[in-house]
């Protein structure tokens, strides 16, 4: 049994698409906070629980059985984003698991400039401390931050963002593709992986040229300083810690934090990994 949480989330949900290509559907299981939405799941043969990482004492039945678990990490940050993962590998060790797999970041480590990434590290050694096998994915940044990131330049033209730097902005589809693999074949790298990331890696120069060619619109690339980036996003209402937070993936990006790439996503998926472009033409298409 391979239980994944978070199965009706973005990257969760086509995880267990994937994992259904690959292995019966009575052998997957997926622990959700709201079961009515992975109903189309079950029906498919699929065992759907309720869990959550903020209520432990949901976890053991979601995780009952499972010899693997996958931790999707939760879209938080700082004390309570780690307190929430422990407590899920707690219940996974509980449960029996023989690996636990977790959503990690290729950017993570202890020094991070971005508080995700130190959050990462630290549910890292929580794992290693666990006394259960585990598989830390060491994903890409996600390019739909960058999309994100995009949008308002591709309404005004005019892209305003901080001094950034490389970036290996990686498809969810893929990662998830890379995890069903990993999943699927219990012996596949043991600790953590090698990052897995995007066949390139962009600035936001880049990516506002790749955005005029994709729309034929022209967007110019601005530098906003730091201050006022972190102004604009709380004069949106962004919490001043948030806002903070954010400015820290251009802090580490700058830093070269995230600009490494690897050829190992494209050898699970067996092909190219989808470019930044291709995504930007299906959410343009998408209105």
């Amino acid at each position: 049994m391979i239980v994944v949480t978070g199965a009706t989330g973005k990257l969760g949900r086509l995880v267990v698409e994937s994992l259904l290509t690959r292995v019966p559907s009575a052998e997957v299981g997926v622990s959700v906070r709201d079961p009515r939405k992975a109903q189309d799941l079950a029906e498919r043969g699929v065992r759907v629980r309720q869990g959550s990482f903020a209520a432990p004492g949901s976890l053991a039945h979601a995780f009952e059985g499972a010899t693997q678990v996958l931790l999707i990490s939760v879209d938080k940050m700082g004390e309570e984003c780690v307190t929430q993962h422990r407590i899920a590998i707690e219940a996974a060790v509980t449960a029996g698991a023989r690996r636990i797999l977790y959503t990690g970041h290729a950017g993570g480590g202890p020094a991070s400039r971005f508080q995700a990434c130190r959050d990462h590290a630290a549910t890292e050694d929580v794992l290693r401390a666990s006394g259960v096998p585990y598989t830390v994915l060491r994903n890409g940044f996600y390019a739909s931050s960058a999309l994100d990131f995009l949008a308002p330049g591709l309404e005004s033209g005019r892209l305003a963002l901080p001094v950034d730097g490389p970036v290996s902005w990686t498809a969810h589809a893929d990662l998830a593709e890379a995890t069903a693999a990993i999943l699927a074949d219990e012996g596949c790298f043991e600790g953590a992986t090698p990052p897995l990331t995007s066949g390139v890696a962009l600035t936001f120069d880049d990516i506002a040229r790749i955005a005029g060619e994709v729309t034929g619109r022209t967007v110019t690339r601005v530098v906003a300083p730091d201050e006022e980036f972190c102004a604009g996003l709380t004069g949106r209402g962004v919490p001043d810690e948030l806002a903070g937070q954010l400015l820290g993936i251009f802090e580490a990006s700058r830093a070269g934090e995230f600009a490494t790439v690897d050829p190992t996503l494209k050898r699970l998926i067996g092909r190219e990994p989808i470019s930044l472009a291709e995504q930007l033409r299906e959410r343009v298409a998408r209105g």
